[in-house]
């Protein structure tokens, strides 16, 4: 059994499947004529810039939701995702990982500016409803949605909830003689205080922890890169040599280096921000902005703070440190602790730890919503608790639990989430678009 789900794992991720990826952010990019490179005043006033507008809310604030969707995807993948790409495709993997993210910007933006033009209220006044209701839109057809729902429920409780708990656990009881599954009890706990007052509470909670925790990692990166400045020109060259096979190589090889790194930049990319699943339009539904155009844009912020910048420069910190040499001496988690061991010395470890268990934890808030949300649609309210309580116990488990079994079968439904989804985006490009052509009439041809 654990054969055929690797199998099915290879089959889904395979080449035409990260191109439909980049393809969709490409098509998206070209009809705005590259929105997110060519406005990005205009994405930062329609943003942060506009963060101190009062007015009453009818919802989450943009930038809770923006926070709670950073807390679903800027888990694991963004500390040990990037050492594992640099390891598996070498330094070009890092070219291709951000080229893919600055493509994913305009699939994010699609998603989140239909998620609002679609959006309904529920039975306790909530905005409801993100990829689901554009999908069920798009195929005319509540069936499709809910295989959607279906398939984001499974991923919650594998990629969203068990690979984390795991992560968490195995940073803790390394650390000390603790029981792993004492850990996923006390992780559930947690976790349950919080999912259980609802989006506003998960919202309050990650817009609270997740900028605190991003800027303290940030600058960890940033002042590890300055220390070894001398090497940043050096380690930009080899990622672009590398990225397009121009560093010499014996035989046929460079061909193969180069297949290699953009298999592996574009998947992590997808696996790091998320665009094209589907999953952060869920939580940017509940947002009070009324402007579905200007959601969109919080749509591209998010995937260039999780991938253009977090990523790039954790990338740059593994290179420039010299944690990274290319010859795969050192595990993820080692590459870390040796970067960051120039300027937390012996505490490196424990930093690296401790970012890592915050960040895994805010994934478990992050997806609990998007199951819950998607359980709500396929089943209704009354699914809901029974939900949580599924969520809550796979939490324990998952933290005992070996998981590649399920790492598998998260990334099964996550690419049979992106099926519907991307398909959804093209057949409804013309109202992912027209927004956006309203903000700017003279600068977005049809």
């Amino acid at each position: 059994m654990t054969t055929l789900i690797l199998n099915l794992q290879s089959l889904c991720w395979n080449p035409l499947t990260l191109l439909a990826f980049t393809g969709t952010g490409f098509y998206f990019s070209l009809k705005t004529r590259f929105f997110q490179f060519r406005h990005p005043v205009l994405i930062f006033r329609s943003t942060f810039g506009s963060l101190r507008k009062s007015g009453k809310s009818d919802g989450i604030s943009p930038i809770a939701a923006l926070s709670s969707a950073l807390a679903a995807c800027m888990g694991t993948g963004n500390i040990i995702g990037v050492a594992a790409a640099l390891n598996a495709g070498g330094a070009g993997a890092v070219f291709w990982m951000v080229i893919s993210a600055l493509l994913g910007e305009m699939t994010c933006c699609a998603e989140n500016v239909l998620s609002i033009e679609h959006r309904t209220k529920n039975d306790k006044n909530e905005w409801s409803g993100g990829s689901m209701a554009y999908i069920e839109k798009a195929f005319s057809s509540r069936r499709v949605a809910c295989v959607f729902a279906v398939l984001c429920i499974g991923a919650s409780l594998g990629m969203g909830n068990m690979t984390q708990s795991n992560a968490i656990a195995g940073v803790i009881c390394h650390s000390g003689n603790i029981a792993p599954l004492s850990v996923g009890i006390v992780t559930a706990t947690i976790s349950g205080l919080i999912i259980i007052g609802g989006i506003r509470r998960i919202a309050s909670f990650t817009e609270k922890l997740i900028p605190a925790v991003s800027l303290i990692f940030i600058a960890a990166l940033i002042t590890t890169i300055i220390v070894n400045c001398d090497n940043i020109l050096p380690c930009l060259k080899e990622i672009i040599t590398c990225a397009f096979g121009i560093k010499p190589v014996i035989g046929g090889a460079a061909g193969y280096s180069v297949s290699k790194a953009v298999k592996t930049g574009v998947a992590r990319g997808v696996f790091s921000n998320e665009a094209g699943l589907g999953s952060s339009a869920i939580v940017h539904a509940a947002s009070s902005e009324k402007s579905s155009a200007v959601q969109g844009m919080w749509g591209i912020v998010e995937v260039f703070i999780d991938t253009v910048l977090m990523c790039t420069l954790t990338a740059l910190a593994l290179m420039t440190s010299g944690a990274y040499t290319g010859e795969n001496n050192l595990s993820e988690i080692e590459m870390n602790t040796a970067a960051f061991s120039e300027i937390f010395g012996r505490y490196s470890g424990g930093f690296v730890g401790v970012s890592l268990c915050i960040f895994a934890f805010a994934t478990v808030i992050g997806w609990e919503y998007y199951g819950e949300k998607a359980t709500e649609y396929a089943f209704g309210r009354k699914g809901v608790g029974f939900y949580r309580g599924i969520y809550l116990c796979c939490i324990a488990v998952g933290a005992a639990a070996r998981l590649e079994t399920v790492w598998a079968l998260s990334d099964i439904f996550n690419a049979l989430m992106a099926v519907p989804n991307l398909a959804a985006l093209i057949i409804l490009r013309k109202k992912a678009v027209q927004p956006l052509r309203a903000v700017l009439p003279l600068g977005i041809k049809r």
